[in-house]
């Protein structure tokens, strides 16, 4: 597999893979190829991730625009039209989808998404999304603000558990069984992509079961360029689906036409080599994210 060499004007930060400035985009190359498999974070660099991240390539997007508008924005459906009113389905799970905002002790600054489990707080993200920060920040849909705890993580399942500090009646997600789920069955994707809270695609599940690390190896993969090595990069299966999911999207809700949240999105692959989304990303199963969720609960108590 051939080794990727960062453009020569930017530094790789070997870490959680967050940054508070974007650097100019490396020149665009016209035979450079490369198949990107990427958490969905919302960042504005090119970046090696460290423990649970990932690799981006020349991101021309800038840094994630702020959060704290006074009035913060409603869904929005940017992707293709289903049979189902998507409109009922995002009014109904957009309330249990927050967006996270971390930093890091470098300084660096990035963007993801949670799933709201229970009234007082307790959030379900991606483990690449909260690891290596010194604060999180949970926003609700309606532009609540809470400092939040990291609970506990899992790198290998990308699964990870926070807590705000201080929440009370907020709206827990209805958790649905992705055992159940048909190739072709129709989604929605919930998140916050570049920053942009309270955005709604939609789409189809694409396919079933699709392994992560399968994939990495089929094409250069970033998470085989941890800085801590292959042992902490996330390995699991997958729904692939056609729903747009971007930078940002991480931790955010895959639901299903009944508003049931069946997955957590999680990454997108890009064989062109760029970051945006062609329509292929990977969500983990909500089944798999529940046992992981029990675990680090269990662990906490």
């Amino acid at each position: 597999m051939t080794e990727f060499q960062p453009h020569p004007t930017y530094q790789p930060y070997y870490g959680n893979p967050l940054f508070n400035q974007a650097p100019p985009p490396p020149p665009k190359k016209k035979s450079n190829k490369l198949a990107l498999l990427v958490g969905a974070t919302a960042l504005g660099a090119a970046l090696l991730g460290g423990t649970g991240g990932a690799l981006i390539v020349g991101l021309d997007s800038p840094t994630p625009p702020s959060s704290s508008s006074s009035a913060p924005a409603t869904g929005q459906q940017i992707s293709n039209s289903t049979t189902n009113d998507v409109s009922k389905i995002a009014a109904k799970v957009t309330p249990s989808v927050v967006q996270v905002n971390v930093k890091t002790a470098q300084g660096g600054q990035g963007i993801g998404s949670g799933v709201i489990l229970s009234a007082d707080g307790k959030i379900l993200t991606n483990a690449h999304v909260v690891n290596g920060a010194t604060s999180v920040q949970i926003v609700t849909s309606d532009g609540k603000k809470y400092q939040a705890d990291v609970v506990g993580s899992d790198t290998k399942a990308d699964i990870a558990v926070v807590q705000a500090r201080g929440a009370s009646g907020l709206t827990a997600a209805t958790l649905g069984d992705s055992s159940k789920l048909a190739v072709g069955q129709q989604v929605v994707a919930i998140g916050s992509p570049g920053g942009l809270q309270n955005t709604v695609t939609s789409g189809i599940i694409s396919a079933l079961n699709r392994q992560l690390s399968d994939i990495g190896k089929k094409q250069q993969s970033p998470y085989d360029q941890t800085a801590n090595g292959d042992s902490d990069s996330p390995s699991y299966t997958a729904i692939q689906t056609d729903a747009s999911i971007n930078q940002g999207n991480s931790g955010g809700a895959l639901v299903d036409a009944s508003g049931a949240v069946i997955g957590i999105n999680s990454a997108l692959y890009n064989p062109s080599g760029s970051a945006g989304s062609i329509g292929i990303g990977f969500s983990i199963p909500i089944n798999d994210a529940k046992k992981i969720v029990d675990q680090i609960t269990a662990a906490r108590n």
